[in-house]
């Protein structure tokens, strides 16, 4: 797609700041909202000039979750979604986000509700905001909180037991008790979080960018793997890749050299 209409990506130089756009619904999840995430994550993997990708909402929230007024309307055809419908069609947004090879920070302020919850949770990285306020809200409208891979990030995240009590009962978790589940990296003043993901940023961007997706790759890999020598058959795989790049040999004589290494990509 050339434009889009619910989400707006800038870009900054190697980085793509993606911002959900409803600010008047509180970027409440819509089908066109999900039609057009999926076409940007699912262009990502052959897309060699963006490195890291920073997802924010506009206005005074991250993301409401489901539009639920919209989703009940008979506007749209309902989406084929490999057989499941809307509920396949916005799933494969996370797995998206999951398979592109770009980091993605979540920059959250305000609520961060159901499916914009996952879209936290699919993050590599996520900065909270003062007023960040998160649930599986899922479970709140009769549904199982089981949802958008909620079950399978949230318990990797803060582990099993915040995992069931927050899935259980569907209730906010702040940004103060988010910092102290791990849940995010910090937490800082709303009007600073621009300013925060440019700290991960730049010192992202002084790796190569074989290495940074790699690194990744290999992280997802190893977080399933099946114990630790399937972990480190990944990493040497990985490792002999980046080993074979230009940029490899252009690190380690930066390093020798007490200087900045200039990466090409090649």
């Amino acid at each position: 797609m050339s434009e889009y209409e619910t989400i707006v990506i800038e870009k900054r130089g190697q980085v793509d700041w993606l911002t959900l756009n409803r600010p008047e619904a509180l970027n409440a999840i819509t089908t066109p909202m999900v039609t057009e995430l999926r076409d940007y994550f699912g262009g990502l993997a052959e897309d060699k000039d963006t490195r890291i990708v920073v997802m924010r909402g506009a206005g005074r929230a991250f993301c409401a979750g489901l539009d639920i007024k919209a989703s009940q309307s008979k506007t749209h055809e309902l989406p084929f979604g490999g057989g499941m419908g809307f509920q396949g069609y916005l799933a494969e947004v996370y797995i998206r986000m999951r398979r592109c090879p770009q980091p993605i920070i979540s920059l959250v302020q305000g609520p961060a509700c159901g499916g914009g919850f996952s879209f936290v949770l699919a993050s590599d990285i996520r900065v909270a905001g003062e007023s960040a306020r998160m649930n599986a809200a899922f479970i709140r409208i009769g549904l199982s909180a089981c949802d958008m891979g909620s079950s399978y990030f949230l318990p990797r995240l803060v582990g099993t037991s915040v995992a069931s009590e927050l899935m259980l009962t569907g209730r906010f978790i702040n940004a103060d008790r988010a910092l102290a589940t791990n849940l995010v990296s910090e937490v800082v003043p709303d009007d600073q979080l621009e300013a925060a993901a440019q700290s991960y940023i730049d010192e992202m961007l002084t790796t190569s960018p074989m290495g940074l997706r790699l690194t990744k790759e290999g992280l997802n890999m190893a977080i399933d793997a099946a114990g630790l020598e399937a972990a480190m058959a990944i990493e040497n795989r990985n490792q002999l890749m980046c080993s074979k790049t230009s940029d490899a040999k252009e690190g380690m004589m930066a390093f020798i050299e007490k200087r900045a290494p200039n990466y090409t990509g090649k």
